[in-house]
């Protein structure tokens, strides 16, 4: 048994992290929201992930996503691969490098428990919230990052049993750019959503 989890035993007890462990999580997109999700979820023990996203390490990316410079221009799944294995070397993560489609997305997430929506786009998201929604698994959605400040008004709201969206649900990143503060919030809010859902309170 490894230090990192004898601490986690510590922590959250035995059986929660039995519970934490056993369950499989998606994640579709790995730029500011994805990566950092990623990154909460794996220093509470998560193992198994299936983590989606075509796109590369661009420089801009590095003032708020889990990238760093000498991982410009690799893919985001397979960088987020390698930072993540840094920080818990027993992860099992299954890397897919494709543009999540209506006719791919069922298929890609059957195996998850959760689903972590980080996706860019508005239609994007709402693509892939209609997609599973009537699978039943239990989704993580997040809607108005931009700008900075106003920390406190990014909200946990439950639409559904399964449904909970993270927002303050006005802000638009095309007027008020997303940064890396309130970004890392809303990532950190839906990791900590998936904890409660999967280990319980």
């Amino acid at each position: 048994m490894t230090e990192f989890r004898q601490d986690l035993i510590k922590k959250l007890g035995e059986a929660k992290l039995a519970k934490i462990e056993k369950a499989r999580i998606g994640i579709a997109g790995v730029g500011g929201l994805g990566s950092n999700c990623a990154a909460c979820l794996a220093r509470v023990g998560f193992r198994n992930f299936t983590i989606a996203d075509f796109d590369l390490v661009d420089p801009s990316n590095l003032d708020r996503q889990f990238y760093f410079e000498d991982q410009v221009g690799m893919k985001k799944v397979e960088a987020l691969r390698a930072n993540l294995l840094r920080i818990n070397p027993k992860l099992e993560i299954q890397m897919l490098p494709v543009k999540l489609e209506p006719a791919n997305i069922p298929e890609i997430f059957r195996d998850c428990d959760v689903v972590v929506e980080c996706l860019d786009r508005a239609e994007a998201k709402n693509m892939l919230v209609t997609q599973i929604l009537s699978s039943g698994k239990f989704i993580v959605s997040a809607s108005g990052l931009g700008g900075y400040g106003a920390s406190d008004d990014l909200k946990v709201r439950k639409l559904k049993s399964n449904l909970v969206l993270i927002g303050d649900l006005s802000s638009d990143i095309e007027k008020a750019p997303a940064l890396s503060p309130r970004v890392a919030i809303a990532a950190a809010k839906q990791a900590d959503v998936v904890l409660e859902f999967v280990a319980g309170k």
